[in-house]
């Protein structure tokens, strides 16, 4: 039971990280990046579908997308999901392709986006020490069921607050990187 309070924990904590680092990869950093477009959303035939699934995306260039559809009778569904997606990319198609030329970044768009990654961060930080205080409720539970001691309470609250505090130097860790990428670039 106790091992179980600290494994739930942990993988509760694993995945606040993984959701902040697919939140941060689909951030545009200057440098060209499937990641970027792969889950956009397109009508196709009715059906709300991923992009990736209906087109092959590559990177050509440190500054260049391409989209290879499968279908050509979607390229307007495509080109309009691509133009409401807040990205800043005007798509230029030529027959089955469709090329995104990333623009370079302002040092006023580097700023906005670092505060964007910054609030992700947060958001981060608050969902772990959400899963930090649940993990102590039920130890608490615990104590007061009398199924373990005030000793082993103590020692289980020193381990997930361990576990908090590593995953929180990791999120401030992400977050230095993202942003030495999106500055440096």
């Amino acid at each position: 039971m106790i091992e179980n309070i600290n494994k739930k924990n942990e993988e509760k904590m694993k995945s606040c990280l993984n959701n902040l680092k697919k939140k941060l990869n689909k951030i545009r950093t200057g440098r060209a990046s499937t990641s970027l477009i792969e889950d956009l959303v397109v009508d196709y035939y009715g059906v709300p579908t991923f992009l990736y699934k209906i087109a092959n995306i590559s990177v050509e260039s440190s500054h260049i997308l391409k989209i290879n559809i499968f279908d050509h009778s979607i390229i307007s569904k495509i080109e309009k999901a691509i133009s409401l997606s807040n990205l800043g990319i005007t798509p230029n198609i030529k027959g089955n392709e469709i090329r995104l030329i990333l623009p370079s970044l302002t040092e006023e768009r580097r700023k906005n986006l670092i505060k964007i990654i910054r609030n992700e961060g947060e958001n981060s930080r608050i969902a772990i020490r959400n899963v930090r205080r649940d993990a102590n409720e039920q130890v608490k539970k615990l104590l007061k069921n009398k199924l373990i001691t005030e000793d082993k309470e103590k020692k289980l609250q020193e381990n997930i607050q361990k576990q908090t505090n590593d995953n929180i130097k990791k999120i401030s860790f992400i977050l230095s990187e993202k942003e030495k990428e999106l500055m440096n670039f």
